[in-house]
């Protein structure tokens, strides 16, 4: 078939191009339409290994919103590289890059999101024998300027509290976050189970299925019994939506998408930008640190592998270590 198409090109463009130019013409044309069989026939191919991958992943411990971000993250750059994922070279897969940020208008935050995902994969294509090498070892991590991430004020969190007052749950919610430093997606997973309200602590499971105890204070005790006063229903979920139909009241599990918008609907409401669940996680990190909590303590309230990351939630304040500095040096 494709030597019919060269041939049939050949032919219409006799005439017009000298004989160095046609033997050109039909050298390019071997090669695109050589290329686009290889990316056609891969395309099976790429899917299956895309799955494959995402499997290998789940079974780690991978959470199903990482999952699904893996999945279109890796689908679409399929689509698009232009060849089979197996034979993409480093040169394309930086041309992608390129086309992926122009076209998106992204930060370099999010390309190299994008990049440590196709890097984990081609490691695992790597090391699972379908590849020799992986193509994306010589494409270094994309610089991102280091800016510090706000923290909430206490007058913000006492001012966010006051408008959530009316609801027993959200002000639990915004209590809970904001004592524990605990990720949304773990709060939405507690059971009620989870929560012991005499030592003030909770059980969580964080990335990686990892469990670790955590604690909060006095009055995010007070709130959670208020709360839990109200519930009339047998759902073990700690936060609960509920559903009036009728003369019956539906519950399920509070997601992660709901919370997200309570915080930033109240954040609205009182004019507090950038609202949102993993402020509170921030601004418990930066606190305790402030205080003198060891660094690798906060490290394991927060559940981090890596004590790096621990440092990047914590914004220590510049009189502390000018305090710090005057006390061990002066």
């Amino acid at each position: 078939m494709n030597r019919e198409i060269i041939n049939e090109i050949k032919t219409r463009m006799h005439g017009f191009l000298k004989k160095s130019q046609m033997e050109k013409l039909e050298s390019v044309l071997e090669e695109i339409l050589k290329q686009q069989n290889t990316a056609q026939h891969g395309d099976s191919k790429g899917k299956k290994l895309v799955e494959l991958f995402i499997t290998a992943k789940r079974i780690e411990g991978c959470s199903s919103r990482i999952e699904e971000y893996y999945l279109s993250t890796l689908t679409f750059f399929e689509k698009n590289i232009g060849c089979s994922l197996l034979s993409a070279t480093t040169e394309r897969i930086r041309e992608y890059l390129v086309w992926y940020q122009k076209i998106n208008n992204c930060r370099n935050v999010t390309l190299d999101t994008i990049r440590r995902i196709l890097s984990s994969f081609y490691k695992w294509l790597e090391e699972e024998d379908y590849i020799l090498k992986s193509p994306i070892k010589r494409i270094h991590k994309i610089k991102t300027p280091k800016m510090r991430k706000p923290t909430f004020f206490d007058e913000q969190i006492e001012i966010m509290r006051k408008a959530a007052a009316s609801n027993s749950r959200n002000i639990a919610i915004i209590d809970l976050l904001n004592s524990s430093g605990i990720r949304v997606s773990e709060l939405v997973n507690l059971n009620r189970t989870s929560i012991d309200l005499n030592s003030r602590s909770c059980i969580v499971f964080g990335k990686g299925a990892k469990q670790r105890e955590t604690y909060f204070d006095v009055r995010t005790k007070i709130e959670l019994e208020k709360y839990l006063s109200t519930r009339t229903d047998d759902c073990n979920a700690l936060f609960v939506n509920f559903r009036k139909t009728g003369k019956n009241k539906s519950y399920s599990r509070i997601s992660v998408n709901s919370v997200e918008k309570m915080i930033r609907d109240i954040g609205d409401m009182t004019n507090i930008k950038g609202a949102h669940p993993h402020r509170f996680r921030r601004t418990m990190a930066t606190k305790v640190i402030s205080k003198g909590m060891p660094i690798e303590q906060v490290q394991l309230l927060l559940g981090h592998a890596k004590i790096n990351t621990t440092l990047l939630y914590a914004n220590v304040k510049q009189e502390n270590v000018k305090y710090s500095y005057e006390r061990i040096v002066c």
